[in-house]
């Protein structure tokens, strides 16, 4: 029976507010602010008027759980930043001044069902790009501090605000901010007279936009820059006992990985064979037919994980039965807004075909991420150029190689194979690879990796072409920045330029000729 994986998904929407959204909006407001007045409609409507761009909400299955309101001010008008009625506006920031240096975050809230999911980091996220897009010097909010009223009658709120910093106190709304980047500048007194919970304290804290370029300056121009965070997994293949084993093991790399805020996490290939520990030993083909009955779970699990901790995971590969009753070798990238989409190996190796009966994909997909488009080459895919030349020309920055390898030669021909993809196609390429033993195991007994994040290999980039590397065969987690601009700015001025130097006039690529939808890579700029 053939999965579909839109049985999985969890709609994830970070969007702007519209009028139509009120009734759903101040709902949220009573629901997070019991004891403060909420917005009316005429200051709901003002702010979407003077600032759209400022005013978004989180969706999950179309209902409205998150929203964030800002607008743009000049820094050495609110010095002070003592007054939240006054800097708002009361809520209908008719001060909103587009030629200013700072966005004031005015309101930011996540509804109490969905708390713990990372929302609030998606909506700072979102305000943070503001900042970059609209070149704004920094991020103000003035933050309430609700877990102070449990401890107004032994603390101060100078010292209830230095031990939530200390983290000896958790503040569900200061330890928040503090972990999205936030600097505490001061605090507040009489901020809010209203707010109960606070006693009227507020914080005063500060994100610093690292990309801000003064106006003095901005005419003369500085190289953009497009960091993404990448991290993988290289995964030890052990005997678990229970899938609920294998769920906290996965559930904790995605947790590192969402804790140092990376943007895509890569699991290797067929990590999930170790769930053949918890199936009656028989001949291989039956055994790889049993583990594709956990694909169900693994999707409803990486799912989950994808949303929960926000953070787009390529899952590996898992095995699937399909209608027509073939066993296919995919790939399934879980992104962060809950969308779930799928790459078939297009070329299962030998042992895949003659053990466990894998039979090829014949579609190579470009995954639409909130950081560009990425493709996923499935191990073996890696070694035929054709692969990377087509998904490249679709619009690939990134290359993701999961990968399962029996030995150091096997792994070789993987790795060398994504530094040439990374260096024919300027691109990154990430591979993430198993190690460790599973006993007994037909076609998976053994592993070894040492997984890597490669590069161009120019003057602007990693030495050796290696931004990032692991030690062989050991347990770890792996993260790298790298910059997408660069990509672009190598290819025009690199000192060689092998994706615009290609001669269309000699070779081509000619992807699925019987396919209307068919077209020729013939080399030079697309």
């Amino acid at each position: 029976m053939s999965i579909d994986v839109s049985d999985f998904e969890t709609r994830i929407r970070v969007r702007p507010l519209t009028l139509e959204d009120y009734s759903a909006y101040r709902a949220l407001l009573l629901a997070c602010f019991p004891k403060l007045p909420p917005w009316n409609e005429d200051q709901f409507a003002s702010m979407l008027r003077h600032f759209p761009e400022g005013q978004v909400a989180i969706e999950i299955d179309a209902e409205l759980v998150a929203s964030s309101c800002a607008l743009i001010v000049r820094y050495d008008d609110y010095t002070d930043w003592h007054d939240y009625l006054e800097i708002s506006d009361r809520g209908y920031i008719t001060n909103h001044d587009p030629e200013g240096d700072t966005l004031y975050g005015i309101e930011l809230m996540v509804h109490p069902g969905h708390r713990g999911r990372k929302l609030a980091r998606r909506l700072y996220d979102h305000r943070k790009q503001l900042c970059r897009d609209h070149n704004l010097a920094r991020m103000i909010i003035g933050g309430r501090i609700p877990g102070y009223a449990a401890h107004r009658g032994e603390l101060s709120a100078h010292q209830y605000v230095e031990r939530v910093i200390g983290k000896s106190l958790y503040d569900p709304v200061l330890t928040t901010q503090l972990s999205n980047g936030f600097q505490l500048r001061q605090l507040i007194e009489d901020y809010l007279p209203s707010d109960e919970d606070s006693g009227g304290w507020a914080t005063c804290l500060e994100w610093p936009n690292l990309d801000y370029v003064p106006h003095t300056r901005f005419k003369k121009g500085r190289r953009l820059v497009h960091s993404v965070r990448l991290a993988l997994v290289q995964y030890q293949m052990r005997q678990i006992t229970s899938w609920e084993q294998f769920e906290a093991q996965c559930e904790f790399f995605v947790d590192t990985a969402s804790d140092y805020k990376a943007d895509f996490l890569c699991f290797p290939e067929l990590f999930t064979v170790q769930l053949l520990s918890l199936v009656e030993p028989g001949r291989p083909e039956r055994g790889a037919r049993d583990l594709a009955r956990f694909t169900p779970e693994y999707l409803e699990l990486f799912g989950r994980l994808a949303t929960h901790y926000a953070i787009n995971i390529v899952g590996g590969t898992s095995l699937a039965v399909e209608d027509d009753g073939r066993l296919y070798n995919v790939a399934y990238f879980f992104h962060r807004d809950g969308r779930i989409e799928q790459q078939r190996k297009i070329h299962p190796t030998p042992n895949e075909t003659r053990w466990w009966g894998v039979r090829g994909g014949d579609e190579l997909n470009v995954f639409e991420t909130d950081f560009g488009k990425v493709a996923i080459l499935v191990c073996y895919d890696a070694e035929f150029p054709e692969l990377a030349r087509v998904a490249v020309d679709r619009g690939a920055q990134i290359l993701f190689v999961p990968s399962n390898t029996n030995d150091r030669r096997g792994h070789l021909r993987v790795r060398i194979c994504c530094q040439a993809r990374a260096i024919e196609n300027q691109v990154y390429v990430v591979n993430a690879g198993c190690v460790g033993n599973l006993p007994f195991v037909e076609n998976a007994d053994t592993h070894y990796a040492q997984s890597g994040i490669f590069t161009p290999s120019d003057i602007m980039f990693a030495r050796d072409g290696v931004a990032a590397e692991a030690e062989p065969n050991v347990e770890t987690v792996l993260f790298q920045d790298v910059d997408l601009e660069l990509l672009r700015h190598a290819r025009r001025t690199g000192t060689t330029q092998n994706w615009l130097d290609r001669r269309g006039d000699l070779y081509r690529v000619l992807w699925r000729p019987d396919d209307p939808a068919a077209f020729d890579l013939t080399g030079g700029d697309t």
